[in-house]
């Protein structure tokens, strides 16, 4: 298996059958489709399970605790990909950056990439303005604290080796700062990887779970947390001379 595509599902049942087009339309390498459905109440349930039985491309796993840090994590141990990426089930991400992204990772040898919908030739289309400005004073600060040119963190779409996701754990993010987590665990060990352009066109049907005011203490424990594990890496690393 080249790739494993992990969904996470919460009520996102007007987007399961799009999104599953959209990656047959344009994924033309042997990949599989992992939805962990994070306690559903709309039917998107029910839906994946007909889809898992019509599809053999498709695997349907249910959360036992609720939250997207239990998703990755369950992602990661059932994903038989060599290559493991995280799509937002909205469809706000572009499908054919995900096929930049393989070959890039696969021709390159890195240990993952990181797309940027904030740098030269990305696009964005009905980001909201609010989250916007919050997003760019926070990737901002962190890009200062790493003195790391990366401007985009907190994005779910980023593709990385299985086995080095393996290499970070314990992941102990509970929610959307688990996007946090991962990049930065990437940089505190010095594993290769690679920025380049992405696209981002915005949710269509639905609402987003994502809240500012309750993730906020989060992400802060989320980068609190990284850095401190930086310093001790790094000063781990000064021993050895």
């Amino acid at each position: 298996m080249d790739l494993t595509i992990l969904i996470p599902v919460k009520n996102e049942i007007n987007n399961i059958e799009s999104i599953i087009e959209k990656i047959e339309s344009v994924i033309d390498i042997n990949y599989e489709i992992l939805f962990v459905n994070d306690f559903s109440q709309d039917g998107s349930l029910d839906l994946l399970k007909k889809k898992e039985l019509s599809n053999d491309k498709i695997k349907v796993i249910n959360n036992k605790k609720r939250g997207l840090g239990e998703t990755v994590r369950n992602g990661i141990k059932n994903a038989n990909g060599k290559f493991f990426t995280i799509l937002m089930c909205d469809g706000a991400d572009d499908l054919n950056d995900l096929k930049i992204y393989f070959d890039t990772i696969n021709n390159e040898n890195l240990d993952a990439v990181f797309g940027s919908r904030f740098i030269k030739n990305s696009k964005i289309v009905e980001y909201p303005k609010i989250k916007m400005v919050l997003n760019r004073i926070f990737n901002y600060f962190v890009s200062l604290l790493y003195l790391n040119k990366y401007n985009d963190y907190t994005n779910a779409f980023k593709i990385y080796k299985k086995d080095v996701l393996i290499d970070l754990e314990p992941i102990i993010s509970e929610s959307f700062n688990v996007f946090l987590e991962l990049p930065l665990k990437i940089i505190n060990r010095n594993f290769k990887y690679k920025i380049i352009p992405i696209n981002w066109y915005g949710r269509k049907y639905g609402v987003s779970n994502f809240k500012i005011k309750e993730l906020r203490s989060k992400y802060i424990f989320t980068l609190i947390y990284c850095f401190s594990e930086k310093i001790l890496l790094l000063n781990k690393e000064g021993r050895k001379y």
